[in-house]
């Protein structure tokens, strides 16, 4: 499908950092404080192994899953990130690298293009929301996703305030004018290929975020946004409920870790949830979603179809998390490093990777499709899983406990 420009989702990223001005790529490395969980999230993944079979194996696999109902080629979906500022096509690329490979978009209400035109890149797109403002104003936003198309919601709830980073945090005006551009006027000269991209396509990048207003209305910066979702107090189940109820379509929970979250995401009548930590941005010390991707999926796998995101470079991590409990993957950094490295061919780069590496695992352990894989299939080091939140205990358990797993 297409020339590869990269090899793996770790050359994209060299490629990206040396595309994009210090700042830009600060801003996707993220990460809290010492960033403990960001790394955790990619490290735990290499503590798990395989225990192959060496014949038999099926001339041709399955990749294909169902998340919210819908189809998916790969069990790989692309999880919503806030202003894509690395590319000028920004979330459009992204929609369509993922429309050409078969899967689905989650679009952020932080995005800095509106869901009219992601919908129309790609009609499996997921609109997600954070729990911000006024409940007529979270009403507006979700009537207008619905209306332009948006086919399923994503609530996420695994973001609180992304605390001071021991690298520095980067330097992220308000909005683009002379006085904010000055400062960083050597920075982007150094790297003349990505403003020259930008300055090709429509000038400089755009720091609103359109789909935090209702239809017609007045598009907020991101940190004008920012600043409303800083001030709403924090929502309860009851308000997690009531807006679950507010969306006619299917709908997962983002930001499980805990099994009793898992189960209470259940009773406010989700369809899916997201194992995930915020890649790493929100609460550091928190466990890597693969170490509690079991335990969730023991308790309500068998109910709703559970999702893990964080830390995913290889086509094997998300082999791995199919045999540990989920039905898919999301991924966020791994896809925005190739979107800056080459546009929508880049994003679709890192989804062939993802998808031969899946293949070529599932070959390895005698697979037919991503349906067959179990825990049998992964080697997993005692201590290794956490069990969070659950009656029983809290902390490290052993062995793999992924039972009630349900595959499309």
């Amino acid at each position: 499908m297409g020339n590869r420009w990269f090899e793996t989702v770790a050359v994209a990223e060299r490629r990206a950092r040396r595309r994009l001005p210090r700042s830009v790529y600060g801003a996707l490395v993220a990460g809290s404080e010492q960033g403990v969980t960001m790394s955790d999230n990619v490290a735990a993944f290499a503590e798990l192994g395989f225990a192959p079979t060496v014949a038999g194996a099926p001339g041709v696999r399955d990749l294909a899953t169902t998340v919210l109902g819908r189809r998916v080629a790969l069990p790989v979906v692309i999880s919503p990130t806030g202003v894509q500022a690395v590319h000028p096509d920004g979330e459009v690329a992204v929609a369509r690298a993922a429309a050409s490979r078969g899967t689905a978009i989650g679009l952020s209400c932080f995005s800095s293009k509106p869901v009219e035109e992601v919908v129309d890149a790609n009609p499996a797109t997921l609109f997600q929301t954070y729990w911000c403002g006024t409940r007529d104003e979270i009403v507006a936003r979700l009537e207008r996703a619905r209306s332009a198309g948006a086919v399923g919601l994503i609530v996420t709830l695994d973001w609180s305030f992304s605390h001071g980073r021991d690298w520095g945090s980067p330097h992220i005006p308000d909005k683009l004018d002379l006085r904010s551009l000055l400062p960083l006027a050597p920075d982007g000269l150094a790297h003349p290929g990505w403003l020259a991209e930008w300055v090709r396509a429509r000038g400089l990048p755009e720091l609103g975020v359109p789909n935090m207003a209702a239809a017609g209305g007045s598009v907020p910066s991101f940190f004008g946004a920012y600043g409303q979702w800083m001030a709403t107090p924090p929502p309860t189940w009851e308000d997690v409920a009531w807006l679950r109820s507010a969306w006619p379509g299917p709908a997962l929970l983002k930001g499980i870790t805990r099994v009793d979250d898992a189960r209470r995401a259940l009773d406010a009548g989700f369809d899916a949830v997201s194992v995930s930590n915020h890649g790493g941005n929100n609460l550091d010390g928190t466990p890597a979603t693969i170490r509690c991707l079991p335990a969730v999926a023991a308790a309500v796998g068998s109910e709703v179809e559970v999702l893990l995101d964080g830390g995913v470079r290889r086509g094997s991590d998300v082999v791995k998390a199919l045999a540990l409990g989920a039905r898919a993957v999301m991924i966020g950094r791994a896809y925005l490093w190739g979107l800056a490295a080459n546009g929508q061919a880049g994003v679709e780069n890192v989804l062939d990777i993802l998808r031969d590496g899946i293949d070529a695992t599932l070959r390895a352990l005698g697979k037919g499709s991503v349906a067959e894989l179990t825990g049998d299939d992964v080697v997993v080091p005692d201590g290794f899983t956490r069990r969070l939140g659950a009656a029983g205990g809290i902390g490290a358990v052993g062995g793999v406990g992924a039972g009630g797993r349900r595959h499309g």
